[in-house]
């Protein structure tokens, strides 16, 4: 009784006063009775950046700093990983009303910072500790060491007989009837000094019903540190001695606690070590078990292996290794240059041991574990599929409490997320470890994409730089990861756009870096600007784009479904490969025509014509009744003006004119059969009809319907003459050495209606090189 009452009278330290507290509203903080602590745990978010506590008791109102929580058994960690700060308190801490080491009532207050004003949350809980105390107890807390034993303990064997005859006669010689302590350390014996000085030293001593406890800060002065196989432990050596009259009573009182700090491997895990045997008094040497827990609970044992803890027994040295990323474990990037992160484990270890006079001991040891700062690379992985025509990037393994903020593409400025009009996109995609990524999709034609053609490998080259902007929250700290993507797509061929007008059709090209690798054809003549002015066709070239325009009836057309309402002509341009001088591309352009008059000289030795027979028709006759030279060949179709014709050269009486360099196929259309040309050499100009000429370079005929074949390179040159014009305007500048006219039957042929489809007789058979060599003699008609 002399002990605990010697603790009151050092206790008395305040004077009891009168506060009015707030409730903390739900949801917002937390408490609860552990198995040898009661916990309060309080949202930051609520508390403030710096929350105060305050242990009240029927004495007073205690601020609980640092100094004061480590003597009198409070550890205040605020843990900003886990957005709280949090308060254990020993069940033997100084302000506890405890009744019987059985219940055990707290009352604290929280004092918190409010728009300026302080305000005081009262706190309170009573606690019944679910498991029974072991004969020693010894608690290694954050800050402080506590040891706690049951009043009928015998004296300990493991101590060195040495030592306690030591300790004894220096108590038997100084031991007053007041309760006095003596501090042993690894060298020697300190003097004893009564507990009221003790208590002014930060050393607290307190006899219960059944228990007697002692509580010290880290790094006393009596304290001493220990190397015990190879790990340091702190140890404190306390004797409690009173003397009543010719008896000594002593209690032999040692904290030991494992002060390794903690260390890493490559292979990633956080460990922590401490001895087997802490001290003889602290832990003995049978039956030792060890138990791990994490933030203040432990787990059993199958749950522990789950979750990857390791306990190993290496030379008598318990190694306690926890994984980086194991369940319980707290990690924070951090941006220092480079994205880095660090992991917190909170370590909740009990080693229960038996000594040789079968007293267990229960040691529950409170560490925190934490990394260095460890590299948290991100990456990106380039999934373009060149094909598709979009770039696909992915950027992985971004740790949870990092979000993309924004970046920029080929220094394009830009947010996350983007508007819709931008035609970027980004999606999120979670995974199971808590880590996500972001795929990034642009596509190659997007204005911010650089596009280079690259003459070795002959292909365009798409090119991305990237630069994403991730916030690690909530400090909100940015940082920055450079990436380059770069995509080849195998080039094009160009290709025109076309449209139709009224006098033919008009094709563009805007020009490209690479379009040199290929060249443009009419057929199979290379375009140049000598070939267009040739054809009649109208082109200029920049640098910027090529212009061609295709006037109707000129080279390089084809025709069908020509009627008297109209026609279709089509174009096509050819893009031929310079090596192999193959096909890559064409353009291929068809337009609906209409025509008053026209007429086509086909390759295959056909003449159509669509002739305006108003001028040669003064009297109104009806053009459905005209015919060729030859009068049974009549128009596939008519109208009151016009008439259709479609025959082969060398039929209906046409008259062939060959000359050195062309050779004319001439026809007439005309209005009865007193019109029809008798004399084949008469003079045009006697002719009361239309004439229709077809003129074919010689150099470009293979035939002239040998075994009724015309074959031709290119399309002939018509010409319609009407009977108003003059005789001048139908001559030819050429010289004629021949002038043929084809066979006409004798007979009449049936024909339908306004179509009379084309007739092939025999033909005199030319061979042109006879009369190339043989210019002075003419040929006035058929053998």
């Amino acid at each position: 009784m002399a002990f605990g009452f010697c603790l009151c009278l050092a206790l008395l330290l305040s004077v009891w006063s009168t506060i009015i507290c707030d409730q903390i509203p739900n949801g917002f903080h937390h408490m609860e009775c552990r198995d040898r602590y009661f916990m309060i745990a309080v949202d930051l978010s609520f508390a403030g950046n710096e929350p105060r506590f305050e242990a009240v008791d029927g004495t007073g109102v205690y601020p609980i700093t640092k100094q004061y929580a480590a003597v009198c058994g409070y550890t205040v960690s605020v843990l900003p990983l886990q957005g709280q700060v949090e308060l254990r308190a020993s069940y033997f801490s100084c302000h506890t009303d405890n009744k019987d080491d059985e219940v055990f009532s707290f009352n604290f207050n929280l004092l918190t910072n409010h728009d300026g004003m302080e305000v005081t949350y009262g706190l309170n809980k009573t606690c019944s500790p679910s498991l029974p105390w072991s004969p020693r107890e010894v608690t290694c807390e954050m800050n402080y060491m506590e040891v706690s034993v049951r009043s009928d303990v015998a004296c300990p064997t493991g101590t060195r007989r040495d030592d306690w005859n030591a300790a004894a006669q220096t108590a038997y010689t100084s031991a007053t009837s007041d309760w006095q302590v003596m501090f042993q350390t690894a060298e020697e014996q300190l003097m004893p000094m009564d507990l009221s000085d003790a208590h002014k030293q930060g050393y607290v001593f307190d006899l219960t019903d059944g228990r007697l406890v002692f509580r010290t800060p880290y790094g006393q002065p009596d304290s001493f540190s220990a190397e015990v196989n190879g790990v340091p432990v702190e140890v404190v050596h306390a004797t409690l001695f009173s003397r009543q009259s010719w008896v000594v009573l002593m209690v032999d009182l040692v904290a030991a606690c494992s002060m390794y700090e903690r260390s890493y491997d490559d292979h990633g895990y956080m460990m922590w070590e401490t001895p087997e045997v802490l001290h003889p008094l602290v832990s003995g040497l049978h039956d030792t078990h060890v138990n791990i827990g994490v933030n203040g609970e432990l787990v059993e044992e199958p749950v522990a292996e789950e979750r990857g803890y390791i306990v190993a027994k290496h030379n008598s040295t318990l190694r306690i290794s926890i994984p980086y990323n194991a369940e319980g474990a707290y990690r924070k990037s951090v941006v220092n240059g480079d994205l880095y992160e660090y992991y917190i484990f909170h370590l909740y270890l009990e080693q229960i041991s038996m000594d040789g006079d079968h007293v267990d001991t229960r040691l529950r040891l409170h560490r925190t574990l934490a990394t260095p700062l460890l590299q948290r690379p991100v990456f990106t992985e380039n999934r373009t599929v060149p094909e598709e025509r979009t770039f696909t990037v992915y950027l992985g393994n971004v740790p949870e409490d990092v979000e993309l903020s924004g970046g920029e593409l080929n220094e394009h400025k830009c947010a996350v997320p983007f508007t819709n009009a931008s035609g970027h996109t980004f999606a999120k995609v979670a995974y199971p470890n808590n880590t996500h990524g972001y795929i990034l999709k642009v596509p190659f034609d997007d204005p911010v994409v650089i596009q280079q053609f690259s003459k070795e490998d002959e292909s365009m080259k798409h090119m991305l730089d990237i630069n994403y902007t991730l916030t690690v929250l909530p400090e909100n700290e940015s940082y920055y990861h450079l990436a380059s993507v770069m995509a080849l797509t195998d080039v094009s061929p160009p290709e025109f756009d076309a449209v139709c007008s009224e006098s033919g059709i008009r094709f563009k090209l805007d020009h490209r870096p690479y379009d040199y690798m290929w060249y443009i054809s009419i057929g199979s003549d290379l375009l140049t600007p000598e070939l267009a002015a040739q054809h009649g066709y109208i082109m200029s070239n920049n640098s910027r784009s090529l212009l061609l325009e295709v006037p109707l009836f000129t080279f390089g057309y084809e025709y069908k479904d020509i009627s008297l309402k109209g026609f279709i002509g089509t174009f096509e341009i050819l893009i031929r490969d310079h090596e192999k001088s193959e096909v890559q591309r064409s353009t291929i352009k068809t337009c609906q025509f209409a025509s008053t008059e026209l007429i086509m000289c086909s390759t295959d030795g056909r003449m159509t014509v669509v002739a305006d027979l108003s001028l040669a028709n003064p009297s109104g006759r009806i053009p459905a009744r005209t015919n060729l030279n030859d009068k049974y060949c009549g128009p596939k179709e008519a109208d009151d003006t016009r008439a259709l014709f479609s025959f082969p050269l060398n039929s209906c009486g046409s008259i062939i004119k060959l000359g050195k360099e062309y050779v004319t196929y001439e026809n007439e259309i005309l209005f009865s059969k007193n019109h029809a040309l008798k004399n084949p050499l008469a003079s045009s100009s006697e002719i009361d009809g239309v004439k229709m000429q077809c003129t074919y370079p010689l150099e470009g005929l293979h035939r002239l319907f040998s075994a009724y074949r015309f074959e031709s390179d290119a399309v002939g040159v018509g010409r319609i003459v009407h009977p108003a014009h003059s005789t001048k305007e139908l001559q030819r500048p050429m010289e004629f050495i021949a002038v043929l006219q084809t066979p006409m039957p004798a007979t009449r042929r049936t024909r339908p209606v306004l179509v009379k489809p084309g007739y092939r007789g025999n033909v005199q058979h030319i061979k042109v090189p006879r009369y190339l060599m043989n210019p002075s003699k003419g040929v006035a008609g058929s053998s």
